[in-house]
């Protein structure tokens, strides 16, 4: 007999019990007064449920079903296909209203556009309106107008934000200049600023990208310069200004040197204008290399090719690989002309497999491009050399923009190495390495005053490095070079003494630098044009640096920094924590050293280091008026590089276009 409870505490048990699936399985029967068991409709074994009108609940029949351990009549077993375990009633969720926020929506579309390099235009593509109404359908489609808008408004906000850094930087700025060509008869100029901020963090962001006719006279080139120099507050504030050959000319420089002179004293009579960008300068020696065996490197191409036109190929040629056992670490590839690393490679690996390349013909007969034994020779001391430009440049993509201690060091290597290739006995070699290293002397001439300025500032190496190194290249003339080096040094760190005491102020374009001392001297205008002259005709400054020169008593910063014992040449050197740390113990020769080791080397960016060929501006880009072009790429780099956190607001400024 089924159990009934007739009170009410058991009327409630029951009903609780009814909204339970285990009941499904199980059936309460009486078994005393105050007591009752469940037992399982299949197997019949009973479970405590209630006593002393205490209730056991249901968490042991749940278990009993769940297992599938019940015995039908006691000997067949209960599987767990026939009993379903307990079903839980699912919760109602709670009901949240997330509000669409159109604003934010068309921010994060403006930065996806400037991240990617979208086209604007995609706004108005109807599979992206479809896509992000799928999503949202409360979606309204922004127009071509409208996210102009918005990404030049997102430019000015993350401008006005660098332009904060750059002026609260206690250094100096150095510039570079990159040039793009395009279709038209115009190019585009990158100007970049490399500086180090109050916390010894390495910026490199570009600043303006404008458009100037080309070939250009200088004249163009020179007012935008002037510009960018307004525009980013940096008057007074330059230190170096690097640009390439490509696009530099007489007027251009001597209006450039006038510029930095006049405006920038610091910058030793505009010794620090180059027009010398590394990256391209390798780039040179190496597209002239590959000139000088242009047929050569043709054969090995087409050999190379087609062993990769088809994957019949490929085996035919891997099969004969692992009969003559011929080892390699490299598989083949198909190079890029216009990315000269990858015409290295394609040479190296095919060196590797010259013998397999030799027996080709005997596997397959429609080969038939065959190189010589001495041509593969010939391509193989090609590859030794090129391996030495290859980790020259290589330095530029592992870290873009690193310090400039670091450049010293790899061009002296590849100056020695040339030079004695250029002396080899082997006459293809010397005959192959001779002009290189002709072109490469110039280079190192020209700069090899401001790599070794920069890893004078290496406390690892300081001045004994350059002595060892312009011995071994300089010979008898070494004593004649460590002396400009030298006295480069002491000019620098003395002017760097000046301006902390006649601090330098920018002024207008028509004011000069004895006009800004005036002001700081005698700011009533009572100025007689002598700069308070002395009796012996010496100006206040010139006693100043008389004073500084032949009447110290105790060492200069300099000097103390030269004489401590050096570092120890670890690889993980961070140079600007080094700085950063012994500021104090240097507080001048720090400042001198956050300037130099952001002197820029190269003009190139980390992706166009291997470049054969200027690169060009798409006819997109080059269809974009100037503001909307130098947006999307400034705030691109901007991002990118982290020179700026991405902090883009609900709210855009919203720029009429």
């Amino acid at each position: 007999m089924e159990f009934n409870m007739p009170d009410t505490e058991t009327q409630q048990n029951s009903r609780r019990r009814k909204k339970s699936t285990v009941w499904e399985h199980f059936t309460v029967k009486s078994d005393g007064p105050g007591c009752a068991k469940a037992y399982c409709k299949k197997c019949k074994k009973s479970f405590a449920y209630l006593k002393d009108s205490k209730q056991a609940g249901t968490s042991h029949l749940k278990r009993h079903i769940s297992l599938g351990i019940c015995q039908k009549n006691q000997q067949t077993p209960c599987s767990k296909t026939d009993v379903s375990p307990p079903k839980k009633r699912p919760r109602a969720k709670p009901c949240l209203a997330i509000s669409f926020d159109q604003e934010r929506c068309n921010s994060n579309i403006a930065k996806m556009i400037i991240l990617h390099d979208y086209p604007l235009h995609i706004v108005e593509h109807q599979g992206f309106i479809d896509f992000v109404r799928t999503l949202q359908p409360q979606f309204n489609p922004l127009s071509f107008n409208a996210i102009q808008g918005n990404c030049v408004g997102m430019y000015l906000r993350e401008k006005q934000n660098l332009l904060n850094l750059i002026d609260g930087i206690p250094g100096r700025v150095n510039l570079t200049l990159d040039l793009w060509t395009s279709n038209q008869t115009s190019a585009f100029v990158f100007l970049r600023g490399h500086f180090v901020d109050g916390n010894w963090n390495l910026h490199h962001p570009i600043l303006n990208v404008f458009m100037v006719p080309f070939p250009d006279s200088g004249c163009s080139l020179n007012q935008a310069i002037v510009n960018c120099l307004s525009d980013w507050h940096l008057k007074g504030r330059l230190f170096t200004l690097a640009l390439d050959k490509f696009f530099s000319n007489e007027t251009l420089m001597e209006n450039l040197r006038s510029l930095l002179s006049f405006k920038n004293p610091v910058v030793l009579s505009g010794q620090f204008l180059s027009q010398n960008c590394y990256a391209r300068v390798i780039s040179r020696l190496v597209s002239d290399a590959l000139s000088a065996m242009r047929e050569t490197i043709d054969k090995v191409r087409e050999s190379v090719k087609y062993v990769k036109s088809s994957k019949s190929n490929e085996r035919k040629f891997f099969e004969l690989r692992q009969q003559l056992q011929v080892p390699s670490m490299m598989d083949l590839l198909i190079d890029d002309r216009n990315k000269w690393d990858t015409i290295y490679l394609m040479l190296v690996a095919a060196c590797e497999l010259k013998e397999v390349f030799a027996c080709f013909d005997a596997a397959d007969p429609d080969f038939r491009m065959t190189v010589t034994l001495d041509e593969w020779k010939q391509v193989e001391t090609l590859c030794a050399y090129l391996k030495f430009l290859y980790d020259a440049a290589n330095i530029l993509t592992v870290q873009p923009y690193p310090t400039a201690n670091v450049f010293f060091l790899e061009v002296s290597k590849l100056q020695v190495e040339l030079t004695c290739a250029a002396l080899s006995h082997d006459p293809f070699c010397s005959r192959l390495i001779m002009p290189l290293r002709e072109k490469f002397d110039l280079y190192w001439k020209e700069s090899c005053f401001i790599l070794a300025v920069a890893v004078v500032m290496d406390p690892r190496y300081k001045m004994k490095l350059v002595e060892s190194t312009f011995v071994k290249i300089f010979g008898e003339n070494a004593d004649h070079w460590i002396r400009i080096v030298e006295n480069g040094l002491n000019e620098l760190f003395l002017e760097y003494n000046i301006i902390q005491v006649l601090p330098f102020t920018a002024t207008n374009d028509d004011e000069g630098n004895d006009a800004v001392i005036k002001a700081e001297l005698f700011p009533d205008g009572s100025f007689d044009g002598s700069l308070f002259a002395a009796e012996d005709g010496l100006s206040d400054i010139e006693l100043y640096i008389s004073d500084l020169t032949c009447n110290q008593q105790f060492k200069s910063e300099l000097d103390e920094y030269l004489e401590e014992p050096l570092e120890p040449r670890v690889q993980e050197f961070d140079i600007l924590s080094w700085w950063r740390i012994n500021g104090f113990k240097y507080p001048t020769l720090s400042r001198l050293a956050s300037d130099i080791l952001c002197m820029p080397v190269s003009t190139l960016s980390a992706d166009s280091v291997f470049d054969t060929e200027i690169r060009k501006m798409d006819s997109y880009r080059s269809s974009l008026d100037s503001l909307t072009l130098e947006a999307l790429i400034c705030t691109k780099d901007w991002f990118q590089y982290k020179s700026l956190p991405i902090n883009v607001p609900n709210t855009l400024i919203k720029v009429e276009c």
